[in-house]
Order: C-alpha cells, then sequence, then structure tokens
C-alpha cells in the first residue's frame, strides 16, 4: 500500500488543501494529513478546532487520516508514518521555489524521501489560509475559500472568537 504525507498548519483548511488531498488520493492509497504544529506561528485558529475542521472534511474517506504532529520536522513525521513520499501543493513559482528549498534541505536529513508536486488548479490558484485570514480580518467575504463540509464551523469558531474578544489576526 502507497501512503503519503500531507502537512501543513491548516489556519484554516482551504479548498485547496482538500483538493491537493483528493489528487493526492489519485496517486497514493492513503493519505495522513499531518497537523503540524509551529510554535513560532500564532495561529487563529486552536489545534483542536484545526484538526476537528480536517477530520470533518475527510470524514467520509477512509483513506484519509488526521494526526496532529508538535515541534516536529517534516522528515520525522515520514519516519512516523513509514513511508518516504512527501506531498507538496504548489499554487505559482513562489509556492515551487519555497517548497524545492525545503526539499533539498530535508533530503539531506532523509535521503530516500521523495516529494510529490501537486499543482493547483486555475481557480484555486490564488486560494490560501492567509488570503482567508486576511479576508476575516478586514470583514471580506472567504466562505468561498473554505470547502462546503466545513463552512459552518469555520463561521461558528470566528463568530464566537470575536464574541469572546480572541480573533488573533
Amino acid at each position: 500500500m502507497k501512503k503519503c504525507v500531507f502537512a501543513g498548519t491548516f489556519d484554516p483548511p482551504t479548498a485547496g488543501h482538500k483538493t491537493t488531498v483528493e489528487k493526492s488520493l489519485k496517486i497514493f492509497d492513503c493519505v495522513v494529513v499531518a497537523l503540524m504544529v509551529n510554535p513560532e506561528k500564532k495561529p487563529f485558529l486552536s489545534v483542536d478546532e484545526r484538526e476537528f475542521l480536517l477530520k470533518k472534511m475527510f470524514a467520509e474517506d477512509s483513506r484519509v487520516t488526521v494526526r496532529v504532529f508538535n515541534d516536529c520536522a517534516a522528515v520525522d513525521v515520514l519516519e512516523r508514518e513509514n513511508t518516504i513520499f512527501y506531498v507538496r501543493g504548489v499554487r505559482d513559482g513562489i509556492d515551487f521555489e519555497y517548497e524545492n528549498r525545503n526539499h533539498f534541505a530535508s533530503k539531506k536529513l532523509k535521503d530516500d524521501m521523495v516529494t510529490v508536486y501537486i499543482p493547483a488548479e486555475q481557480e484555486e490558484i490564488h486560494v490560501s489560509s492567509s488570503l482567508v485570514r486576511s479576508c476575516v480580518r478586514f470583514k471580506k467575504e472567504y466562505l468561498q475559500y473554505i470547502p462546503a463540509a466545513i463552512r459552518e464551523d469555520v463561521e461558528k469558531m470566528l463568530e464566537n472568537k470575536r464574541a469572546n474578544g480572541e480573533l488573533n489576526i
């Protein structure tokens, strides 16, 4: 069975993330969506919220597993998941250059890893978690960038954070 890891902070999960996983399932038998916790980032959704959203987003597909990883590198996740395949979604040349630099650095730590780049669909090239956070910050429409299965949940989470003064954006 061929398994891959698709890692990210998913703050919040977007339609682009969902598409990347769906495309990965055309190549691999199963995908581990690795929710990475980066202590240097200040997320606007908690780890538990992001994990909930990801699990709900892929609840209908048993080939997708969501796991949380604290304070470790992608190569550590590959080792723990017993796979060499690391999937990266790329929207443009800037993403490719960034991911390629990371690929070469990671190869120094795990020389057998294979990085698979999945290009974004044309209609999703502009979609990112940063875009969603920016739309929320400036009170602009963002729901079209969020998968339908989790839109209401994201709205409720953000409403609760706003009401409690906890919206960190």
